[in-house]
């Protein structure tokens, strides 16, 4: 399984990548910003229904633009037909040509503005946006014609608001899904029932000193591999985050370090430290690939291919293509499966592997272009019940799924569209096309409304699950709490990260434990007089101002 929006769901563990929470969507994620599951009224969708109550089947056809950062595809497979059939909307999807941000920013600047808008909604488009006056609040309108979108959404329209009180977006990808992971150390199946056979089965964590004893007998029986020096351990130095993150799991470390309600940067935390000069003691003592820090993912993927890897850091999706490779070649147990490591004095049940957020990845708004919000509201509405979800996602009944006791069933063509070709079949069918209004978890029927990333899990998704899902935690209060793009605080903050990333890095590779210790405390010192402080300052305010707003 794919994915970039997992991938960045991941490197929010890393507080130097906190202000660039959200992420971008993909059609071929499993929506990792996972929600628990909630029941809501409304009926499982019907091939038969010409039109869903909540859109207004006796309206006059309609057709609305939509901008979606995500995709230019035209609307025009099977199940965008049956979503104007039921809805008698007809969307006229815009092209986001070049890079989708620069065409936000001018579609704003020169307020030639779509009907529907759908934009990151971690970054600071959205608030320009609403400080621009180009989305429309939803409160009257969700109030009036959005039962649904109520039912479904919950708290998170409280959640959602802007500081003004008011709802200007619905996200999609919502809600918290806690048995989830998206990451942990990723180990060869094989060699780890050769060297460790009883932590092979998961279940199990290895400790911090078993773990690094599992390093050294890989590297003391293999020296070399296929005329190779093996790597222990290697890590993808352009996703600092996943890297990163991965240890901070093992630490139990989250976004910031928090002390009475108050804020710090997470670096400032004394198991920061610990962190650190673990990582550093690895890679002195060479179980940590010499080159980690400058393996891009393509070359960081090609040295797991290879056959000479024992692990790897990060979202255990990521090493999808190595898994693929390796098993084509050699069979499932040559893939790399998720484990839990646990840090010397922390509780396994309180690692932190898996940062999560409930809130969603992209904002979708009505602009102040939209000449009917109404109807904009109710098609919304639709998308955004139950029938619609299922619709989008699973697609179409007595076609791509039929209902039996009760339950959705996918037909065993639609499953094996996707395991043939994802994003082929995906733009045939339709199926998980659009992810608008999205949410993950489950229906009333307790089957996932994610069909292609949810239903049929392969072995690495059920060890994942086995092994880290109580390592799960909910980010919301900490997302975006960073200074607003533009001012003086936010390039101040900009330099305190730069000085993060640069800094850890030399802590890393340090030659010595006090010279890892001594490029800590100089970080430390350097974003003191880089002003760290004041942004705390503005982090904290925002987190109070946050907290205040969800009571």
């Amino acid at each position: 399984m794919t994915s970039l929006k997992k991938s960045v769901v991941y490197a929010a563990g890393f507080t130097l990548l906190a202000s660039m929470l959200g992420a971008c969507g993909n059609n071929n994620n499993n929506g990792d910003t996972s929600a628990s599951p909630s029941a809501s009224g409304s009926a499982p969708a019907s091939a038969g229904a010409s039109a869903s109550p909540s859109a207004g089947a006796d309206e006059k056809p309609i057709t609305l633009t939509f901008f979606d950062k995500n995709t230019g595809d035209a609307f025009n497979n099977a199940v965008a037909q049956e979503i104007t059939k039921r809805t008698g909307v007809t969307v006229e999807i815009q092209q986001p040509t070049g890079n989708p941000a620069e065409k936000l920013n001018l579609m704003l600047a020169s307020s030639d503005l779509p009907d529907i808008v759908l934009m990151d909604r971690g970054g600071d488009i959205v608030n320009k946006y609403i400080a621009a006056g180009a989305l429309v609040p939803l409160d009257d309108l969700i109030e009036k014609y959005g039962p649904d979108v109520k039912s479904m959404y919950g708290d998170m329209l409280n959640k959602t608001r802007f500081k003004d009180g008011k709802n200007y977006y619905l996200s999609n990808w919502y809600g918290f899904e806690k048995d989830e992971p998206n990451g942990g150390f990723n180990i060869r199946m094989d060699l780890l029932k050769e060297l460790a056979p009883d932590k092979a089965e998961g279940g199990k964590p290895f400790t911090a000193d078993e773990f690094e004893a599992l390093l050294r007998s890989f590297k003391a029986k293999y020296p070399n591999v296929n005329g190779k020096p093996s790597v222990p351990l290697t890590m993808d130095g352009s996703n600092m985050g996943a890297t990163l993150g991965t240890f901070k799991g093992m630490f139990g470390l989250k976004s910031y370090y928090e002390q009475d309600g108050k804020l710090q940067f997470d670096v400032t935390d004394p198991k920061y430290r610990e962190m650190l000069l673990y990582m550093n003691k690895l890679y002195r003592d060479g179980l940590i690939d010499v080159d980690w820090a400058i393996n891009k993912k393509e070359s960081w993927l090609q040295k797991l291919s290879s056959g000479a890897v024992l692990a790897s850091t990060g979202a255990y999706w990521d090493l999808g293509d190595a898994n693929t490779a390796l098993k084509k070649d050699d069979g499932v147990e040559k893939e790399f499966y998720a484990y839990k490591v646990v840090a010397n004095g922390v509780d396994p049940s309180k690692t932190t592997y898996s940062p999560k957020s409930s809130l969603g990845w992209d904002a979708i708004g009505i602009t102040k272009a939209n000449k009917d919000p109404e109807r904009t509201m109710k098609f919304i509405n639709f998308l955004a019940s139950e029938e619609g979800q299922y619709l989008l996602m699973w697609g179409i009944e007595g076609k791509d799924w039929d209902m039996k006791d009760g339950k959705h069933v996918p037909r065993p063509e639609t499953m094996q569209g996707f395991k043939d070709d994802w994003s082929g079949f995906v733009k045939q069918s339709g199926i998980r096309k659009w992810t608008w209004f999205i949410k993950n978890g489950k229906g009333t029927d307790g089957t996932p409304y994610d069909l292609a990333g949810r239903y049929d899990r392969n072995e690495i998704d059920k060890m994942a699950i086995k092994n880290l899902a109580d390592s799960v935690y909910d980010n919301d209060a900490y997302e975006n709490l960073g200074p607003q793009g533009g001012t003086p605080e936010a390039l101040t903050m900009q330099k305190v990260q730069d000085l993060m990333t640069q800094s850890v890095t030399k802590v890393i590779i340090a030659k010595s434990e006090a010279d890892a210790n001594a490029a800590y405390d100089k970080m430390l010192s350097d974003m003191k007089s880089a002003g760290s402080d004041k942004v705390e300052k503005v982090i904290n305010d925002n987190y109070q101002e946050r907290l205040s707003l969800w009571k």
